[in-house]
Parts: structure tokens; C-alpha cells; sequence
């Protein structure tokens, strides 16, 4: 998605007709914070994926692809980091995923 995670959720709400106010409280936000993560102004909690995902029925594995694929970005973009540095981390995770079998 090309989209920010915030717009992400946005377009989420509105194309399921609930309002700002409606869903802040089915994620147990006050309506002003949802509004700043909706307009970039804040950043989602990941601790609220999981309502997130039950609020509109999504895959939590594939919402989890979104909100950090958006971190990365978000930071690479902050730092002007080449496209090369999601191949190192790639290879990071694996070597974490090694260790942590041994």
C-alpha cells in the first residue's frame, strides 16, 4: 500500500461508514488522537493492532505488514537510507530467527 499507516486507517474507517468518534472508541482512543494518526500528526500504537484488526475483520499478520512496513520507511526516509538497508535487515531477522532455534 502506498499509503501511511494513518491513511491506512482513514480510508478503513470511512469506507466502513464509522465516524472518527465511533472508532476511537472501539479502539480506546479519545477521538482527537485517532484524528492526529489519521493526518500524521501521531503515531498507532502496536499495541492496538489487535483491536484494530478484530474493529474490521483483518488478518493480523497481514496488518502487522503494514503498520512496521510503514516504521521502516518512515525511518529510512527520516535518515535517507538507500533501499539496500531492507536487504540487511532481511538478513538480520534471519540471523535472529538462527539464533534463537539453536
Amino acid at each position: 500500500m502506498k499509503a501511511t499507516f494513518g491513511e491506512y486507517i482513514k480510508k478503513l474507517r470511512t469506507d466502513n461508514g464509522l465516524t472518527l468518534t465511533q472508532l476511537a472508541f472501539r479502539l480506546d482512543l479519545d477521538s482527537a488522537n485517532l484524528s492526529k494518526i489519521e493526518n500524521g500528526k501521531r503515531e498507532f500504537d502496536e499495541k492496538r493492532l489487535t483491536k484494530l484488526a478484530i474493529v474490521f475483520s483483518l488478518d493480523i499478520e497481514r496488518l502487522k505488514i503494514e503498520y512496521f512496513g510503514d516504521q521502516f520507511a518512515k525511518k529510512m526516509y527520516a535518515y535517507n537510507c538507500p533501499t539496500e538497508t531492507l536487504v540487511v535487515a532481511e538478513e538480520k531477522v534471519n540471523y535472529l530467527k538462527n539464533m534463537n532455534t539453536k
